[in-house]
Parts: C-alpha cells; sequence; structure tokens
C-alpha cells in the first residue's frame, strides 16, 4: 500500500491543523493506523492509533489535543491537532499496520507502509 501524507504547513502556537493520510493500493479499512514524528535531532515518537474497530490511543503529550479518525469510504486516515505548541514541531509520518486485524499502538515493528512525511512547524 502507497500512503500520501499532507496537510502540513506553518501555524502559530495555539492555532489547529487537520494532516491527512491517503493510501492507495489496499484499502484500509482492516488495518490499524498509526500516526508518528520525528522532530530535528530527535528519534521517531509515536503520536496517535486508530484501531479497525475505530478505538483511539494517543501519546500522553498530544492526550486531548490530537485526534486520530479514520473515513474507510475515503481509504483515509486524519490526525486533528488542535492548541499546537512548539514542542509539535516534526514530521509527521503516518503508517499502516503490515498485517489486518493486527492492532499496531505505536510498535513500529508492526508496520508495514510509511508515508512520505509532512512538516508540521508551530512557531512560538
Amino acid at each position: 500500500v502507497q500512503l500520501q501524507a499532507s496537510g502540513g504547513g506553518l501555524v502559530q502556537a495555539g492555532g489547529s491543523l487537520r494532516l491527512s493520510c491517503a493510501a492507495s493500493g489496499r484499502t484500509l479499512s482492516n488495518y490499524a493506523m498509526d500516526w508518528f514524528r520525528q522532530a530535528s535531532g530527535k528519534e521517531r515518537e509515536f503520536v496517535a492509533d486508530i484501531s479497525v474497530s475505530t478505538s483511539t490511543y494517543y501519546a500522553d503529550s498530544v492526550k486531548g489535543r490530537f485526534t486520530i479518525s479514520r473515513d474507510n469510504a475515503k481509504n483515509t486516515v486524519y490526525l486533528q491537532m488542535n492548541s499546537l505548541k512548539p514542542e509539535d514541531t516534526a514530521v509527521y509520518y503516518c503508517a499502516a499496520a503490515k498485517d489486518p486485524w493486527v492492532p499496531l499502538r505505536g510498535i513500529s515493528t508492526r508496520v508495514g507502509s510509511w508515508g512520505q512525511g509532512t512538516l508540521v512547524t508551530v512557531s512560538s
């Protein structure tokens, strides 16, 4: 499956952005999906997870501010980011699980496909 992430950009602290991850080549409806991010000079970190049943799971750093959702009809996963902070600045990557029905929950070894990344910059 090919994943295309989009929606990144420059926003002031306190602002909002919505990232999209569109899939082609395979339906995502039976696969868990995650968002990760990597700030400059830092390791990639987990951000948010959505299961096949649409249950969600978040990193503590974004809980209450970010919302992950999926639209299976559009084969797309979203990340709504509110109350953005400068420390949210990073390249954001979407990821699809390698196997259907298997939980992902930020375990990168279970990822089968990565999007190309979209840059989010939050100015103070």
